[in-house]
C-alpha cells in the first residue's frame, strides 16, 4: 500500500513539475480536473444516496456509506495520476469525452464493486445507489468536463494565458513543421510565429503563422518578443550552429526543444521528452527548479498579495487625499512594463510625480545618474512633496499587490523594464525577464540609491535567478521590511 501511495505521489509531483515548466494555465487544466472529478463524485454521490434514501433517512449504516463515498475519492485520485486519463482532455471532442469518462465510469465500478464484496460491505450497502450514481456522475462529470473545455481554450486564447512558441526551421521544412505543430500542439501552445534559418523570408506568411525573422537577425528579433519557449527542427543545419544557437537562446533565459539529437555539456540542463505528440526533442532549458519551491512561491505570493492589498485599500482614501491637495491629476500612476517572457503588462503605483512627469522625462535625460538603460536623477523636480515622502518608505508601490494577486508579478524577483529599456535589450539582459518580475528583489535591497550602473542591476537580478530558493525569497523579504521601516536606500 505504502508503495502505491508513493507512486500516486511522484506522479503528482511530475504532473506539478510539468505543469509549472510549461505554464501556469497548465496548473488549472491538470489539478482543476482532479478537483472537478472529486466534485462530481461527492455531487453525485450526495444525490444517489438521497434518491435512494429520502431525507438520509433508513440507512442501515452510516460509516458504510461514508467509507464507499472515500473509496470512490481515492480511486479518482488513483485514476487521474497513476493513468493520467486527462492528459488529452482539450484534444477530446464529445463523443472521445463521453467515451472516456464511461471507461473511467466502468472502472471505478468494478474495482469499487470488487472491494465492497471484499470488505463484507455489499450486503449491507444499497445497489440501487451504485446504479443511481453511476448514471448521475456520468452525466454530471461529462457536463462538467465540457463547460470546463470551454473555459480553458476561452482562456488559452489569450497570448498572455497562452505559451508563445517560435519555430526555427529550415525552409524546406516550414511548411510542414507550421501545419505539425498546429494540428499537434497542447492547447495551451500558441505558435508566436516562425524563423527561417537558411533563407530571407521575413514578412511573410505561411498557413497564417509569419516568418518574423532570418538567419541573420532570429536573436535580435526573438530578444523583442513575447516568447516563452522555442522549437528547432533543423537536421540539415551543422551542430557548430546549433550550438551557437541554443546558446543565445539559454542567454535569453528561454527553453529550446531541438527536433535531433545532440548533446553539449557546456550548455544547460537537458532532458528527452515528446513534444507536439509526434516529435522526440532534447530540450535544453536554463531553469531546472523544484516544482515544490515554486508552488509554494506561488502561495506566498497570493498570501502576501491579499495582505498588501488589504493594507493598500485601508491606506488609499488618506494617500489619495495627500496626492490629489498637493497637484492636480489621477491618484494612481499607470505604466505598461515587460514581465516573465516578454510579457506587457500594466503596473499600478501612487502617483508620485507631478502629471507632466513622463513629457518632461526628455529634458531631464542630460542629468541621468545611470551609466545604461535606467533612468534616475537626484533631487528629481518632477516629484512632489507628497511623493517623496510616498518613495521614501515605498508607499507608491503598495497598489503593486493587486499585480502580485494576478500574477503578473511575484513578491520577490527581478525589476520589471520598461517599454523603451526592453526595446534596447541584448541576449544577456533578456535572461532577466526568465523569471516573474518582483516588487522586491536583491537590487532592491543592495541600496538601490547608491547603484548607478544598469549592468550592476542586471547582475544582481541574474544572481537572483541562478541562486533561487524559498530561503533566499524570505530574506529578501525580511530585509525588504527593514529597508522599508527605516527609509533606507530610496532617495
Amino acid at each position: 500500500m505504502g508503495d502505491l501511495w508513493g507512486a500516486i505521489f511522484a506522479r503528482i509531483g511530475r504532473l506539478w513539475y510539468n505543469a509549472l515548466m510549461t505554464h501556469r494555465g497548465k496548473i488549472i487544466e491538470v489539478y482543476g480536473l482532479w478537483l472537478i472529478d472529486l466534485t462530481c463524485i461527492a455531487a453525485a454521490f450526495l444525490l444517489a444516496t438521497y434518491i435512494r434514501h429520502p431525507g438520509f433517512r433508513g440507512m442501515e449504516d452510516t460509516a458504510i456509506h461514508y467509507q464507499v463515498g472515500a473509496l470512490f475519492l481515492v480511486f479518482c485520485t488513483v485514476y487521474n495520476f497513476i493513468l493520467d486519463w486527462n492528459h488529452d482532455f482539450l484534444k477530446r471532442r464529445f463523443k472521445r469525452e463521453a467515451a472516456a469518462i464511461f471507461q473511467y465510469m466502468a472502472f471505478m465500478l468494478l474495482i469499487a464493486s470488487g472491494l465492497m464484496l471484499l470488505l463484507k460491505w455489499a450486503d449491507i450497502f444499497s445497489r440501487l445507489i451504485l446504479i443511481y450514481f453511476a448514471i448521475l456522475n456520468f452525466a454530471i462529470t461529462l457536463l462538467a468536463h465540457m463547460l470546463m473545455k470551454k473555459a480553458l481554450r476561452r482562456y488559452y486564447s489569450s497570448e498572455k494565458a497562452a505559451t508563445q512558441l517560435l519555430l526555427i526551421a529550415e525552409e524546406e521544412r516550414l511548411s510542414d513543421g507550421i501545419a505539425r505543430l498546429e494540428k499537434d500542439l497542447e492547447a495551451h501552445y500558441q505558435l508566436a510565429g516562425a524563423a527561417c534559418l537558411d533563407a530571407e523570408r521575413t514578412g511573410e506568411s505561411i498557413l497564417g503563422v509569419p516568418i518574423v525573422a532570418g538567419p541573420s537577425d532570429l536573436h535580435d528579433i526573438a530578444s523583442q518578443m513575447a516568447l516563452d519557449e522555442v522549437f528547432i527542427d533543423a537536421p540539415g543545419t551543422t551542430q557548430t550552429q546549433i550550438r551557437e544557437l541554443i546558446r543565445g537562446f539559454d542567454e535569453m533565459g528561454v527553453n529550446c526543444h531541438l527536433n535531433i539529437p545532440l548533446s553539449d555539456r557546456g550548455l544547460h540542463k537537458q532532458k528527452i521528452e515528446k513534444f507536439a505528440d509526434s516529435y522526440t526533442v532534447v530540450t535544453y532549458t536554463p531553469l531546472l527548479q523544484s516544482h515544490k519551491r515554486l508552488l509554494i512561491k506561488r502561495f506566498m505570493d497570493i498570501l502576501g498579495g491579499l495582505v498588501g492589498s488589504a493594507v493598500t485599500l485601508l491606506l488609499l482614501p488618506f494617500v489619495a487625499l495627500a496626492i490629489r491637495i498637493e497637484s492636480a491629476g489621477p491618484v494612481f500612476f499607470s505604466q505598461v512594463r515587460i514581465g516573465r517572457n516578454g510579457r506587457r503588462f500594466k503596473i499600478h503605483k501612487f502617483r508620485s510625480m507631478y502629471e507632466d512627469a513622463e513629457s518632461k522625462k526628455k529634458e531631464l535625460e542630460s542629468r541621468n545618474e545611470m551609466d545604461g538603460l535606467m533612468f534616475k536623477i537626484e533631487d528629481d523636480p518632477r516629484i512632489t512633496k507628497v511623493g517623496k515622502f510616498l518613495r521614501r518608505f515605498s508607499i507608491d508601490e503598495l497598489p503593486q499587490f493587486f499585480n502580485i494577486l494576478k500574477g503578473d508579478m511575484s513578491l520577490v524577483g527581478t525589476r520589471p523594464p520598461t517599454v523603451d529599456e526592453f526595446e534596447q535589450y541584448n541576449h544577456y539582459y533578456r535572461r532577466r525577464l526568465s523569471m516573474t518580475p518582483g516588487l522586491s528583489g536583491l537590487w532592491q535591497i543592495s541600496g538601490r540609491s547608491d547603484i548607478d550602473n544598469f549592468d550592476d542591476v542586471v547582475k544582481y537580478d541574474l544572481q537572483y535567478i541562478d541562486e533561487w530558493t524559498l530561503w533566499l525569497d524570505i530574506k529578501i523579504l525580511f530585509k525588504t521590511v527593514a529597508v522599508v521601516f527605516t527609509g533606507k536606500g530610496s532617495k
